[in-house]
């Protein structure tokens, strides 16, 4: 799957890694619900650098089809409420 972290570009990350990210993004959905801005900013960095680390970037100049786009590392918590479903932000 291509994965884009606004303003940094994208990673190509396989399948099997999802169970232990959506681990991460229902750990955010519930800090997001009760208002936890400090947790939401801790998970947040938690799961995007497990993203890094997990994906294979793919060149700046690639033009691949994002199937999921997460939120910038400083993006506030009213900015990544709006990017959400109803699974988080990680379908699954």
């Amino acid at each position: 799957m291509i994965v884009r972290i606004m303003g940094e570009g994208q990673v190509k990350l396989a399948d099997g890694h999802f169970a232990e990210l959506n681990k991460l993004d229902d750990e955010l959905l519930e800090e997001m619900e009760s208002g936890d801005e400090s947790g939401f900013r801790r998970t947040l960095h938690a799961l995007l650098d497990k993203v890094r680390e997990l994906g294979t970037p793919l060149p700046d100049d690639a033009l691949e089809p994002s199937e999921l786009i997460l939120p910038a590392q400083d993006a506030t918590l009213d900015e990544v409420k709006d990017m959400l479903s109803d699974d988080g932000l990680i379908p699954g």
